[in-house]
């Protein structure tokens, strides 16, 4: 918006309203910026003389009130809520990545090699102790048996040859139809059939035992595992066929840092947490490893962990965590908590010229515990926390404890 320009002679003067000094005052401001505005260009005249005009009103008619402003008084106390530090029994812990294995899981693999003819369960089916779980193709072995099986049955028809001849020789030699080196002779076939026989009873046991193994059975009771091979397909003595795991008690292996060697002790407390950070089982370390992990730096710590509820799975990671005592000490909400620049800071109510205020002050944090800071140095106990609308807070601001139930 453009505005006429004006001379110096058509000055403001103010009208005889009755308004006072207050008018005179803002009559004067009006002329110094007045006189200014002919040393700026058109434009930014016309702004001037706007915002001139504006605030030349807004005096006037603040002068009409007629009111003296006297002097403020002090803010009111802000309604916070506040809590009365105390000490508490402080757990000492910490949390680790823990692998779950079972003490009852067994990994299934063939002891023979051939192709597979049938599988007889499915996978998470529960079965018992000697339960069938895949077949192998038998066909080669079980020829083999047969074909050992033959040669003990002539193997015996050659002892019981070698037995009559014996007989007959013993008979001849004591008649002295024949010499004594004939008669050793006999008993020396005798003896050699007798030997035969008994190597090839045992050869066809052994190839019996190994047909057993053309069928694979469970070692235990337990839930079938997945199974990853399929019926056709050839397998060796290193094919994973299967795992048939026992529920129950599975063993959490824990990593513990060898700077925390001296706390580990046989019957520590071990939880083991979700990925809320609840409790899910507990157990107590069973084992500790006399050595340190050269790569990692950390020692071996097993903790038995009942698993009744089935919650927990054999190869799970999860959280444990270890506790390893208690102590006095200081826990506080965190929301109570205000983080400036990496440090943490509080606001606590302190009694200055008979009134509460908030002062701030600096805290150092430990672990958390749930929803509170485990707070390691900067209060004491008997502070007042203040512990809500932190952030409407400034340091000296008065405040007043809320009523309870509020």
């Amino acid at each position: 918006m453009d505005f006429p320009l004006l001379s110096p002679s058509r000055r403001f003067r103010p009208a005889n309203s009755g308004l006072g000094t207050d008018a005179s005052v803002v009559s004067s401001m009006q002329m110094k910026m007045m006189q200014h505005l002919f040393l700026t260009s058109r434009r930014q005249r016309g702004r001037l003389l706007y915002t001139c005009l504006a605030a030349g009103a807004t005096f006037a008619f603040g002068g009409c009130s007629g009111k003296p402003q006297g002097p403020q008084g002090p803010p009111p106390a802000m309604a916070v809520k506040i809590d009365a530090i105390t000490q508490q029994p402080i757990t000492d812990s910490s949390e680790y990545v823990s692998t779950l294995k079972s003490r009852d899981s067994a990994t299934i693999s063939p002891q023979v090699e051939g192709s597979i003819t049938e599988i007889f369960v499915h996978s998470g089916e529960h079965v018992n102790a000697g339960a069938p779980l895949v077949q192998i193709d038998p066909i080669k072995q079980e020829a083999t048996v047969r074909n050992q099986e033959a040669s003990v049955a002539t193997q015996e028809a050659n002892l019981k040859w070698a037995q009559q001849q014996w007989d007959r020789s013993e008979k001849l030699a004591a008649a002295g139809v024949i010499s004594r080196e004939q008669l050793d002779q006999a008993r020396a076939n005798l003896d050699a059939a007798k030997s035969q026989l008994t190597a090839l009873q045992a050869s066809v046991k052994e190839q019996q035992t190994q047909l057993h193994y053309y069928r694979v059975v469970a070692p235990m009771a337990g839930i079938v595992g997945d199974i990853p091979v399929h019926v056709g397909d050839r397998v060796t003595t290193t094919t994973l066929l299967t795992t048939v795991d026992k529920p129950g008690s599975l063993e959490a292996y824990v990593q513990v840092p060898v700077e925390r060697a001296a706390n580990l002790k046989m019957g520590k407390e071990v939880q083991i947490l979700d990925d809320q950070g609840k409790e899910i089982a507990q157990g107590k370390l069973t084992f500790i490893s006399p050595q340190v992990d050269n790569q990692t730096q950390t020692i071996l710590a097993k903790a038995t962990v009942p698993n009744d509820n089935g919650l927990l799975r054999t190869s799970e990671v999860v959280h444990a965590r270890v506790i390893w005592g208690t102590h006095p000490g200081i826990e506080i909400p965190v929301l109570a908590v205000s983080r400036i620049g990496g440090q943490f800071f509080v606001y606590v109510a302190d009694e200055s010229g008979g009134k509460s205020v908030a002062h701030q002050k600096q805290i150092q944090v430990g672990p958390m515990d749930g929803n509170n800071y485990v707070v390691t140095s900067g209060l004491n106990a008997g502070d007042k926390l203040i512990v809500s609308d932190t952030q409407m807070l400034a340091e000296g601001m008065p405040v007043k404890a809320q009523p309870q139930g509020s």
